[in-house]
């Protein structure tokens, strides 16, 4: 019994560990960079909303420039439901810590602005209604005013 219950625990304590991963990484380069993270949650493959986001703004050179350009980390956590489209077990546990910690409410498309300790400085529910220019502008002016 004793042998079990350590097992169990090294095993949720490994999922833990691992599931922070990209959010840890994360906050250590823009910690070294003085980047915000952006942290969007979307269901790349059947959340009109988070579809339209991805295509309309995050996939688009303006706002790939606040990766480039040192402004941003992006990390985006996407809860597919299509067979084809599935994550791995270690991504799918890692977007749901994720979920666990940031996005409780189960809100797609759920962006947030981090700063390089996790605290959340701006969030935007649903479809940002800002275009590119206008959603970059807004990241960039937040970084600017953000203490040294």
């Amino acid at each position: 019994m004793k042998t079990l219950f350590s097992a169990i625990l090294m095993v949720v304590f490994a999922v833990c560990i691992q599931a922070q991963s990209r959010l840890e990484n994360a906050k250590k380069t823009a910690s070294e960079n003085k980047e915000l993270i952006l942290l969007n949650f979307s269901g790349s493959d059947w959340c009109i909303p988070c579809i339209k986001l991805h295509k309309n703004i995050i996939e688009t050179d303006e706002f790939k420039k606040l990766e480039t350009e040192n402004v941003i980390v992006y990390i985006n956590a996407d809860f597919p439901r299509d067979k084809k489209n599935q994550l791995s077990a270690e991504l799918k546990k890692e977007n749901a810590a994720l979920a666990d910690q940031y996005n409780q409410k189960g809100l797609f498309p759920y962006t947030i602005l981090l700063n390089s300790d996790g605290k959340i400085l701006k969030s935007w529910e649903g479809l940002p209604s800002e275009n590119v220019l206008a959603f970059s502008k807004e990241i960039r002016d937040i970084k600017d005013n953000q203490k040294p």
